[in-house]
């Protein structure tokens, strides 16, 4: 999924002070173009390049950030808060048992997933909150390692928000279908087609995106 931090939208107000991208940041592999379109929203780094040439732009693109952090660290604690439920306690009711190895252990990883993301949302939010732009940039410079860790540190919290809903809708799927309930199955069928559904929604309107984007950066 792409996240939303797209920097499409900009202002320099002051164009002697504009730096041209770096030639670190200008040839980029195919891991790289994909993990910039899950961080930044676009499969380079020129537009967040230019949002860091002037202050407002780069408070903006801080604010947003901050508000996504926000709004993960939001879902994590949800997350966190129903797996825990669930792995605690037992099913209340016969024909629905998560308890069973493998959705108790999928509902277990989803638990931990869900506290590693708060960690990493609330640790992104706080070196955000203390970010100087012109230390971004000499970071940016350095190019390889640096940049990925950039890139790393606002796409981590989101994958891993994602990846702890998913344990947690596949363990209740594989605890509906292992039901001895012919409505309980049915119930769940009709869950997984929507779930399936909107997924491929997603992924076809992030490949379009992303698709976009190339064109646009060629």
């Amino acid at each position: 999924m792409a996240s939303f931090y797209s920097t499409q939208s900009y202002t320099i107000t002051d164009l002697r002070a504009f730096e041209p991208l770096p030639e670190a940041l200008r040839s980029t592999s195919l891991v790289m173009r994909v993990l910039c379109f899950l961080a930044l929203g676009c499969p380079n780094l020129d537009d967040h390049w230019k949002s860091l040439q002037s202050e407002q732009t780069f408070e903006i693109i801080g604010s947003r950030l901050c508000s996504i952090l926000t709004s993960t660290i939001t879902t994590a604690s949800v997350l966190l808060a129903i797996s825990s439920v669930f792995v605690s306690t037992a099913s209340p009711v016969s024909y629905f048992d998560y308890t069973l190895p493998v959705p108790y252990c999928l509902l277990f990883i989803s638990l931990m997933l869900a506290m590693v993301a708060m960690l990493t949302s609330g640790s992104s939010m706080i070196r955000w909150l203390h970010a100087d732009r012109h230390w971004i940039q000499e970071q940016l410079k350095q190019g390889d390692y640096f940049v990925l860790s950039y890139l790393l540190s606002m796409a981590t919290p989101i994958v891993f928000v994602v990846c702890s809903l998913n344990c947690f809708i596949f363990g209740m799927l594989m605890a509906g279908f292992s039901s001895q309930s012919m409505i309980c199955r049915a119930v769940t069928a009709l869950w997984l087609v929507t779930y399936a559904v909107n997924v491929g929604t997603i992924m076809m309107e992030a490949m379009w995106k992303y698709a976009t984007s190339l064109d646009h950066a060629g």
